[in-house]
């Protein structure tokens, strides 16, 4: 951008309160303006933060010359229509995920970056978190040997969040599983095949005509030898809260844990068969990060009792990511290059549910990434 700090309006003030301090101590970043529908709230943020820039109406910014970039942090269905808005506006677009409902609209958003040349990310938050880093510090170091099989899982109670939730297809939110499994060795989906098991409740059936408890998918990477294997629930399966990532390698194996609270399991091949695994401490990774901005990886806005986002009781403090995902794009922006994951690597993690949620409803049939998802 040829400039040495950027603009952000971050819209929607439940989940994108998060990243406000975020913000305003990057030094990079100026935490321009915020926009939330409810007034009330929006001035309460406001005051709280010290913002001067405030907006009930997502155009109004959309307007303001001023802003470089938007956060998106609103409900799902809104992700794809706010995203291509800003983007036709000439903004630059960090969504959270994710990147949209529907192959139609990740299309449009793919195109529109290729046409404007802006920048687009889908902020995954799994693929900067603290145990995603150590085993993709692993891999880097060749400490995995070849790696040779993946899977990831997502298992959450849905029963209380916002009324477009009940009845949501479980891999129509799948990238915290996809987004590792494509991550680690950068690689792309070919193709799915996807398998809906057990039956939720009736009354949730009719919104997405979704009958699945659970939907298992096996997913081909495109160019390579290797599958992954990813589950998803939202409703129904009885389940601590699990976000996982399992990656096997021909040297080490490396095991997310079971239970919140407990350490990872790391494989070591060849070693006696009682010693072959041991618990690891997976480090902190905020030295990758601005000194100003370390401390958010341990902690944030939602620290209090009586502020704690779903988020946060329920999602297991997204494992220090969110200063990793706003460095990065504000990375990519000061230094003009593509963010990780750009917009065609978030359709490709993005389609991969849609499409395993589609093979589902014809028994497994194998169905394939669109084009417009492969680099």
């Amino acid at each position: 951008m040829g400039r040495q700090q950027v603009n952000v309006a971050i819209i929607g003030m439940g989940f994108g309160a998060e990243f406000i301090p975020i913000y305003q101590r990057h030094p990079q970043a100026n935490m321009y303006a915020i926009c939330q529908r409810s007034e009330a709230k929006l001035n309460e943020i406001g005051d709280a933060f010290g913002i001067e820039k405030r907006y009930t109406n997502y155009d109004d910014v959309l307007a303001d010359p001023d802003v470089d970039f938007v956060h998106i942090n609103t409900p799902i269905p809104d992700h794809a229509r706010q995203s291509i808005a800003a983007l036709k506006a000439g903004k630059h677009v960090m969504c959270t995920v994710p990147m949209a409902t529907s192959i139609a609209e990740c299309e449009e958003i793919v195109n529109l970056v290729k046409e404007t040349g802006l920048k687009y990310m889908m902020a995954e938050t799994v693929v900067y978190a603290r145990e995603f880093l150590f085993a993709k510090e692993l891999y880097e170091k060749g400490e995995l040997g070849k790696v040779q099989f993946l899977q990831a899982s997502h298992v959450q109670d849905m029963d209380g969040w916002p009324d477009y939730w009940p009845g949501l297809p479980p891999m129509h939110y799948a990238t915290h599983c996809v987004g590792p499994c494509m991550a680690l060795t950068r690689d792309e989906a070919e193709y799915v095949s996807c398998f809906g098991s057990g039956t939720i409740r009736e009354e949730l059936i009719p919104k997405y005509n979704s009958p699945f408890a659970v939907e298992t998918t096996h997913i081909k990477f495109r160019n390579s030898d290797l599958t992954a294997r990813i589950h998803r629930s939202l409703f129904d399966v009885a389940r601590q809260y699990r976000e996982s990532f399992d990656v096997y390698g021909t040297k080490q194996a490396f095991e997310w844990p079971l239970i919140e609270g407990e350490d990872p399991v790391l494989h070591t091949a060849k070693k006696p068969e009682p010693e072959i695994p041991e618990r690891v401490k997976v480090p902190d990774y905020a030295h990758l990060l601005p000194e100003e901005i370390q401390p958010f990886t341990t902690g944030g806005v939602y620290d209090a009792d009586d502020h704690q986002h779903l988020s946060f009781t329920q999602g297991a403090g997204h494992g220090g990511s969110h200063p990793h995902l706003a460095h990065e794009f504000i990375s990519a922006l000061i230094e003009d290059r593509d963010p990780y994951p750009n917009a065609v690597q978030s359709a490709n993690w993005t389609c991969v549910g849609i499409c395993a949620h589609e093979s589902a409803l014809k028994g497994g049939e194998i169905v394939r990434l669109p084009e417009f998802t492969l680099s």
